[in-house]
C-alpha cells in the first residue's frame, strides 16, 4: 500500500468543520486493485515536503489531503445575498435535501466519484476552534438580539450623547422621530440566483416603515412583460395564436399619400411596375415600385408575428407569388385611391377658384353698371350746356352754368378729374364771358365782370399757378382768362397814355389778385412796361411841366425791379438839364429828392458827384468870409444840398471849400486887436449854421476845436499888444463849455447805445459789458475788432479797432496817439475806424 493510503486525508464536513482523516477508506481499497488508474511520478518537491509540497495546477488532484476541487465552471453563478451566509453543514444538508440523495450514495461501485468525506468519528481541537469561529462570525448573532449589550462594559458615552441631542428610548432617530428603531433585517434568498431573479425580496419590516410602492418593481415587470414579447412561442402555440390584419380607411390612405408629398407625373400604374434592387443592408432586397421601397420602414403598426421565418417556411401555406401579386393589387388601389383624391380636390380647388371669379366679375359688372348710370347722369348735365342748336332765349346764363360745373365736381369729382370736363368751360363759358366783356373798357369801370371770374377761377382753378406761357396743358381757368380777359386789355393798354397813371394803377391792382402770374408778369413786361419806356424816352425834363417822377413811381409797388430799364436813360437826361444848373435854382432839388431812394446808392452818389457837387464846390469858392457885413446865400444854398449828398461828400466839401477860408478869416482877425466878445458870437454863430448831425461828424468837430485852440493861444500869448478885461477867462469858459458839450453828447449817446445792447441783449443772451458793447458796435458797422496778440500795456490787453490801436481800462477806450495814449469816446472811435 502506497504513502498516499497510509497519509490519506480525508474530509469530514460537520457543522462547519473540516477535518483530515488518515484512515483507510473503501475508495482507497476500491483505487488500490484498479489495475488501469492513472500513476504519476512524484516531482522532486513532493518526495522532499511530502504533502507540503506545492502543487502544479496541471496534474490531476487527488480528493483528499486538503487538496482543492476544481471549480465547475458550467454551474449557475451564486450571488450572495443581503441575508447572512450559513455554515457549511447547513448548506450542504439543504442541498441534499433538494436534490432528493440519502447517505447511502457513499456505497456506490467503485467507478462512482469519491464520496463526502461527511462522517468522522470524533471531532478534532482545531476543528472545534474552527467551528466555533464559523459559528460566531457567520451565524452567530442573531437579529435583534444583545444589541447594545457592550455598553454595560463602558461607561455609557452613546447613550448620552444621543440623549444629549434629543434621542429618547424606544423612539426612532432624527428630529421628528422617524428614523427606524429596529435593525434592519436580512431576509435569505432562496437559491443561487441573481438579486431580484425569485421576486420581491422586501421583509415585513421594511413594508412597514416604507410603504410606498416601489417603483422598480413596476418597471421589473413592464421590462419582463417586453421581454416576453420577444420569446419565440412554443411550438404548441402554433395553432392556437390568430392572425392580426391591419386596416386602413381611405382618409388615412390620403393623409399617409399627403405626407408622402408624391409629385411625380407618371402615372400609378407605372409606378408599380418598375423594379427596384436595395442593396443598402446587409442582404440585397427587391422592391417592385417606389412605394413600396418609400414605405419600406413605415408599416403599419401590427403585433409581432406569431410565426418565425423558419416556422413559415415549414408550413403548406407558403405561397409568395400570391403574396406579391396581392401587395401589388393592394399598391395599385391605394395609388387609384389617392390619384381619385387628388383629381376630387383640383375640382374642388376649381370650383373655389370659379366661385371667387364669379364674385369679382358680378362686383365688377354692378361697377360698370353704377359707371354707366353715372355717365348717364353726367351725359344729362352737359346736355344743359349752351350750343348751336339751342335757341337764343334757351341757353343758360354764366351762373347756372357755374351750377352746373359745381354739381359735376361735388358729386361726379372721379370722373370730372377723369374725363377732364374742367375742358367744358373753355368751350361753354368763353363765348358767354366774350359776350359780357365786348363792351367793357377796363379804364373806366375796372371791376366790371370782377366777380363773375373770381367764382369760375374757384371752380375751374386746380393747379399750383406755376405755368410761364400758354400751351395745350394750361389750366381750363387760365385759358379762359388767356382767350377772354387779355384781349379785351391788350388794345386798353396801347391807347393808354402813361401820364394819366391812376386808372392803370387801380385796374392792374384790382385785378392782380385773380390773375395768374404768368399772365400778370405778361400784362406787365409785355404791355405796360413797353409803354412807359417809349414815355420816358420822349420825356424832356426842361419843357415837360409834368414831372417824371408822378407817373413812374406809382408803378414802384407793381413792377418794383422791372423798373430798373428806365433809370439810366432818366439819368441821363437829368444830367444833361443841369448842366446849366445854378444852384440858386431850387426846382431842380424838388425834381431829384423823390429819386434819392429809388437809385441805388452807388449810382445815385455818382450822380451827385458829377452832377451837384461840382456847382456847389464853386459856391462856396465864391463866398467871401466878411465878418462885418456876410453874404450868406450862397453857404445856405449849399446847406440845402444837405439831405441830398451823403455825410462825406458833404463834409468833404465844406473842408475843402469852406473851412480853409473860415479859418484864415479868424486869425486875421485875432490878430488886428479884435473884440473877443464879437469874436465869440461870431464863432457861434457860424456853428448855429450847421444840423448836429455835421457837427457830430469827427472833421467838422476837428475844425472847431481847432478854432478854439486858434482862439486860446492868441488869448494865452497877448498878440495884438492891447487885450480887453475879461477876454481870457471869455474864451476859456466857452472853450470848456463847447468840449463839456461834445463830451456829455457823446456820453448819452454812448449811454443810449448800450441801453439798446442791452435791452436787445436780455433776450439773446448778449454780455452787456463795455468789451462787448465795443464788439457789437463794430460789427455793426463792418469793423474788425480783435485782439493783437502778445502784445499789453500796462498789462492791458491791446486791440485793434479797424486800423487803430486801442485798450480797454475801466470802461474807457484808450487810443494810440502821436506821443501817448489818449482816452476817447466809442463814436469817435467808430468815425476814426471809418
Amino acid at each position: 500500500m502506497s504513502m498516499s493510503h497510509l497519509y490519506g486525508r480525508r474530509e469530514e464536513e460537520e457543522e462547519g468543520v473540516e477535518v483530515e482523516s488518515f484512515e483507510v477508506t473503501d475508495w482507497d481499497l476500491a483505487n488500490e486493485f484498479n489495475p488501469e488508474r492513472r500513476r504519476h511520478r512524484q516531482t522532486k518537491d513532493q518526495a522532499t515536503y511530502g504533502i507540503w509540497a506545492d502543487r502544479d495546477s496541471d496534474e490531476d488532484e487527488r480528493p483528499s489531503f486538503g487538496g482543492k476541487k476544481t471549480k465547475d465552471y458550467t454551474a449557475p453563478v451564486n450571488f450572495v445575498s443581503a441575508g447572512l451566509r450559513k455554515a457549511a453543514a447547513e448548506e450542504k444538508q439543504q442541498q441534499e435535501k433538494e436534490e432528493g440523495g440519502s447517505d447511502d450514495s457513499e456505497d456506490d461501485g467503485p467507478s462512482a466519484p469519491p464520496p463526502a468525506r461527511g462522517t468522522a468519528p470524533k471531532k478534532l481541537q482545531m476543528g472545534n476552534i474552527r467551528g466555533s469561529q464559523s459559528q460566531r462570525f457567520a451565524g452567530g448573532i442573531q437579529s435583534g438580539k444583545g444589541i447594545g449589550n457592550w455598553e454595560k462594559h463602558t461607561k455609557g458615552i452613546g447613550q448620552k450623547l444621543l440623549q444629549k441631542m434629543g434621542y429618547q428610548p424606544g423612539k426612532g432617530l432624527g428630529k421628528n422621530a422617524q428614523g427606524i428603531i429596529n435593525p434592519i433585517e436580512a431576509k435569505l434568498r432562496k437559491g443561487k440566483g441573481a438579486v431580484g431573479a425569485y421576486g420581491n425580496e422586501r421583509t415585513q419590516q421594511s413594508l412597514q416603515d416604507f410603504p410606498v410602492v416601489d417603483s422598480e418593481e413596476e418597471e421589473e415587470k413592464e421590462f419582463q412583460k417586453e421581454l416576453g414579447q420577444w420569446r419565440k412561442d412554443p411550438a404548441g402555440s402554433v395553432g392556437k395564436k390568430k392572425p392580426k390584419y391591419s386596416y386602413r380607411t381611405v382618409d388615412e390612405l390620403k393623409a399617409k399619400g399627403k405626407l408622402a408629398g408624391r409629385s411625380t407625373t407618371a402615372s400609378a400604374g407605372e409606378l408599380a411596375q418598375v423594379k427596384v434592387i436595395d442593396m443598402t443592408g446587409r442582404e440585397q432586397k427587391v422592391y417592385y415600385s417606389y412605394s413600396q421601397m418609400s414605405n419600406k420602414h413605415s408599416v403599419p403598426d401590427e403585433g409581432p408575428p406569431s410565426l418565425s421565418t423558419q416556422d413559415q417556411k415549414g408550413s403548406g401555406f407558403a405561397l409568395p407569388e400570391l403574396e406579391h401579386n396581392l401587395q401589388l393589387l393592394i399598391d395599385l388601389t391605394e395609388q387609384d385611391i389617392l390619384q381619385s383624391a387628388r383629381r376630387l380636390q383640383h375640382e374642388k380647388d376649381v370650383v373655389v377658384s370659379l366661385s371667387h371669379e364669379s364674385r369679382a366679375l358680378q362686383s365688377r359688372l354692378d361697377a360698370e353698371q353704377d359707371a354707366i348710370q353715372r355717365m348717364e347722369a353726367i351725359l344729362a348735365l352737359v346736355g344743359r350746356f349752351p350750343s348751336g342748336e339751342m335757341a337764343p332765349g334757351e341757353a343758360p346764363t354764366l351762373q347756372e352754368c357755374a351750377q352746373i360745373f359745381e354739381i359735376l365736381q361735388t358729386e361726379y369729382y372721379e370722373e370730372y378729374k377723369t374725363m377732364g370736363l374742367a375742358d367744358l368751360a373753355v368751350a361753354v363759358v368763353q363765348p358767354l364771358l366774350k359776350e359780357k366783356l365786348r363792351s367793357w373798357d377796363p379804364l373806366k369801370d375796372s371791376s366790371f365782370c370782377l366777380e363773375d371770374i373770381g367764382q369760375w377761377r374757384a371752380i375751374l382753378e386746380s393747379r399750383d399757378l406755376h405755368s410761364s406761357a400758354p400751351d395745350s396743358n394750361m389750366d381750363p381757368y387760365h385759358r379762359l382768362l388767356w382767350e377772354v380777359w387779355v384781349p379785351v386789355m391788350r388794345p386798353c393798354v396801347t391807347a393808354w397814355q402813361p401820364r394819366i397813371v391812376e386808372p392803370m394803377v387801380d385796374c392792374v391792382e384790382m385785378w392782380a389778385p385773380i390773375l395768374p402770374l404768368w399772365i400778370l408778369d405778361h400784362l406787365m413786361e409785355q404791355l405796360i412796361l413797353p409803354r412807359l419806356q417809349r414815355e420816358v424816352d420822349n420825356w424832356n425834363p426842361l419843357t415837360d411841366t409834368v414831372p417824371i417822377h408822378s407817373w413812374i413811381h406809382p408803378w414802384l409797388p407793381l413792377l418794383r425791379a422791372r423798373l430798373e430799364p428806365l433809370y439810366p436813360p432818366i439819368r441821363s437826361k437829368l444830367s444833361n438839364a443841369l448842366q446849366r444848373w445854378h444852384p440858386g435854382d431850387t426846382s431842380a432839388r424838388l425834381i431829384l429828392q423823390p429819386w434819392k431812394d429809388v437809385f441805388t446808392p452807388g449810382a445815385w452818389e455818382a450822380f451827385m458827384v458829377k452832377n451837384i457837387i461840382p456847382k456847389l464846390a464853386l459856391c462856396l469858392e465864391e463866398l467871401v468870409i466878411n465878418p462885418h457885413q456876410q453874404q450868406m446865400e450862397p453857404f445856405n444854398w449849399v446847406m440845402d444840398w444837405e439831405g441830398m449828398l451823403s455825410p462825406s461828400s458833404l463834409v468833404s466839401l465844406l473842408d475843402k471849400n469852406f473851412f480853409t477860408k473860415w479859418l484864415q478869416v479868424l486869425c486875421s482877425w485875432l490878430s488886428n486887436s479884435p473884440n473877443y466878445e464879437e469874436i465869440t458870437k461870431w464863432y457861434l454863430g457860424w456853428k448855429s449854421m450847421f444840423s448836429e448831425a455835421l457837427l457830430l461828424q469827427p472833421l467838422i468837430k476837428e475844425k472847431f476845436n481847432e478854432a478854439l485852440d486858434i482862439m486860446n493861444r492868441a488869448v494865452s500869448s497877448g498878440m495884438g499888444g492891447y487885450m480887453q478885461p475879461g477876454a481870457r477867462e471869455n474864451i476859456a469858459y466857452l472853450t470848456q463849455t463847447e468840449r463839456r458839450k461834445d463830451f456829455q453828447y457823446e456820453a448819452m449817446q454812448e449811454r443810449r447805445d448800450a441801453e439798446s445792447v442791452a435791452h436787445r441783449g436780455v433776450s439773446a443772451g448778449v454780455p452787456t459789458n463795455f468789451k462787448d458793447l465795443i464788439q457789437t458796435k463794430a460789427e455793426e458797422n463792418n469793423i474788425v475788432f480783435m485782439p493783437v496778440v502778445a502784445k499789453r500795456h500796462e498789462g492791458k490787453q491791446l486791440y485793434t479797432f479797424g486800423r487803430i490801436v486801442i485798450y480797454i481800462d475801466r470802461g474807457v477806450v484808450f487810443v494810440q496817439g502821436e506821443k501817448t495814449w489818449v482816452p476817447t469816446s466809442l463814436q469817435s472811435l467808430i468815425d476814426m475806424a471809418k
